[in-house]
């Protein structure tokens, strides 16, 4: 299916000024910057260790997420609906599916990190997600907690809610733990 009007693919609008320039990959962190930007997005302290150079991911931090909870058994953490709408003004599926992913992804780290005391990467495997209602305003909240921790693998279910606790998605994540190459 092609599109229609004044687009084309990979081109800017006709009589707009904009070009397609190629992404730049984002630039790490100083450690001042990179301790600054997760005091900011509310990780713990004594988790910098565990956040990987950038701290928060770029995503995340552009997207406005901040952390209020972070342990092997329940990562909690908030996206603001402003800034992070689709055209017809709801909160994005793909937004839940980066609050999903980056909740999953970190549960599954602190699970090998402080409960296997492992030094392992994590891969996600497996992203999917229910949406179940829709949000015009105000903060979503995602709360990550375990289905399975396993030495190889764990899966996560990652429920999000509006400011008055409805339901708006269901996601489950699926984490391997991968083997350490010497």
């Amino acid at each position: 299916m092609g599109m229609s009007g004044d687009f084309t693919a990979g081109a800017a609008p006709a009589g707009s000024a904009e070009t397609h320039m190629a992404p730049v990959p984002s630039r790490l962190p100083d450690e001042a910057e990179r301790t600054a930007l997760l005091q900011a997005a509310g990780v713990p302290e004594h988790l910098h260790g565990l956040m990987g150079p950038h701290g928060v991911a770029p995503l995340g931090r552009k997207m406005g997420l901040h952390f209020e909870e972070m342990t092997p058994e329940r990562v909690v953490a908030t996206l603001p609906v402003a800034g992070n709408e689709q055209n017809m003004g709801l909160f994005h599926g793909g937004a839940h599916m980066v609050l999903a992913e980056t909740l999953g992804s970190l549960a599954a780290i602190l699970h090998v990190r402080l409960t296997l005391g492992l030094p392992n990467a994590v891969v996600g495997t497996e992203l999917g997600a229910t949406h179940h209602r829709a949000v015009t305003d105000g903060v979503v909240t995602g709360t990550c907690t375990p289905i399975t921790l396993g030495r190889t693998l764990t899966s996560h279910e990652i429920v999000m809610r509006d400011e008055q606790g409805r339901r708006l998605s269901t996601a489950r994540m699926t984490n391997i733990i991968l083997t350490r190459r010497d």
